[in-house]
């Protein structure tokens, strides 16, 4: 998922709502999402999440209250998400953000999948 393609959609509005602890997504192909942080937190792209190879990737626990505290652009393709537990060295390029967005549901499903079976529970939060 590295590298812009040109047919990927692109960002025209990303708005954070810190209350809700959500990230507001608009795509220049008419596509609109809403995902939660604790959701791009635990699928950041940073080698401390993805490790550095298949196989290496590492189960991000307890993150269910973690918010976005700033967003800074990179270039014309990605943004640097800073969350509010220190995390800020994954890059969400457009191609990345529109994945997570199309696959979210199948993605979060996998994520609470991997919990499971780790004999995690998540804390339920309002």
């Amino acid at each position: 998922m590295s590298g812009l393609s040109h047919s990927t959609p692109r960002p025209i509005d990303i708005k954070l709502h810190q209350a809700s602890r959500l990230l507001e997504i608009k795509f220049d192909n008419n596509t609109e999402c809403k995902l939660s942080c604790e959701f791009l937190r635990v699928y950041s792209p940073s080698a401390e999440v993805k490790g550095h190879g298949p196989g290496q990737e590492v189960l991000q626990l307890d993150k269910e209250e973690v918010n976005i505290l700033a967003i800074e652009p990179v270039g014309n393709y990605a943004v640097k998400l800073i969350f509010s537990d220190g995390h800020d060295t994954g890059l969400y390029s457009w191609d990345y953000l529109y994945d997570l967005a199309r696959d979210y549901e199948a993605l979060w499903l996998e994520y609470l999948g991997k919990l499971s079976a780790s004999g995690h529970v998540r804390k339920n939060i309002a």
